[in-house]
């Protein structure tokens, strides 16, 4: 029915506060494995040993592991856009900045699980980046970006902020396969690449003032949904 009310994903209807640091403890479980082993390595019955609990009562809260990374996709995601509520008034180039590394201090406590996952993340058709199980999260931290441009002092045109927004968040994403390949002690590489990132967007802003340019981010803009979204 179009009017029923969608629970959220991975939570079993009626939890109780126990429930929930169940879930929880299952949850951190899961990632922590994930870590150490990487995703094909770990199952399901390795995570209810660890946290001590019955395969029975781990199905209950994540009957696969494709559910922990829909927990996972999702609890990044609403944290981002939450914390995306603060970004300031100004231009459309230091909003998308304040956009990127506020994605990267929300991701920063997880890295080493997402480091493991990054075969999945990048490969994977049906749980990774770009898979249509992943639209939920997808749409919600893309739309940080968007609303980054066509929010801005300096905002283009509506259709060509959106263009320019969806542009800025693909780049968002190979920044973060940056840093989470980046083998630099203390991720010195990813901090170079920000502050190269800083003294580039003035140009881009400068050259985003240009017809040709916008028109240039309309046509990458429809390719990329081509080659991304099928």
């Amino acid at each position: 029915m179009e009017n029923a009310i969608k629970r959220p994903r991975g939570r079993p209807r009626g939890l109780t506060a126990q429930g929930m640091d169940v879930r929880r403890r299952l949850y951190r479980t899961s990632l922590r494995l994930i870590a150490q082993r990487g995703y094909e390595r770990t199952t399901l019955r390795d995570v209810a040993q660890h946290a001590g609990v019955s395969v029975g009562l781990l199905y209950r809260y994540f009957p696969s592991k494709h559910s922990v990374l829909m927990a996972l996709y999702e609890e990044l995601s609403i944290e981002f856009a939450s914390r995306a509520g603060a970004m300031p008034a100004g231009r459309w180039r230091d909003r998308a900045v304040f956009a990127l590394e506020t994605s990267l201090e929300v991701l920063r406590p997880h890295r080493r699980a997402l480091t493991a996952l990054v075969p999945v993340l990048v490969g994977d058709p049906a749980e990774g980046l770009f898979a249509p199980a992943t639209a939920f999260s997808r749409a919600r931290v893309q739309e940080v970006f968007v609303e980054a441009v066509r929010g801005a002092t300096d905002a283009a045109p509506v259709k060509a902020a959106a263009s320019l927004g969806r542009l800025l968040y693909v780049a968002h994403l190979a920044v973060l396969l940056w840093w989470l390949l980046d083998k630099s002690t203390d991720q010195t590489a990813t901090k170079g690449l920000l502050t190269l990132i800083r003294r580039t967007m003035p140009r881009l802003a400068l050259a985003w003032r240009l017809p040709f340019a916008r028109s240039l981010a309309l046509t990458a803009d429809d390719l990329l949904r081509q080659a991304l979204a099928g």
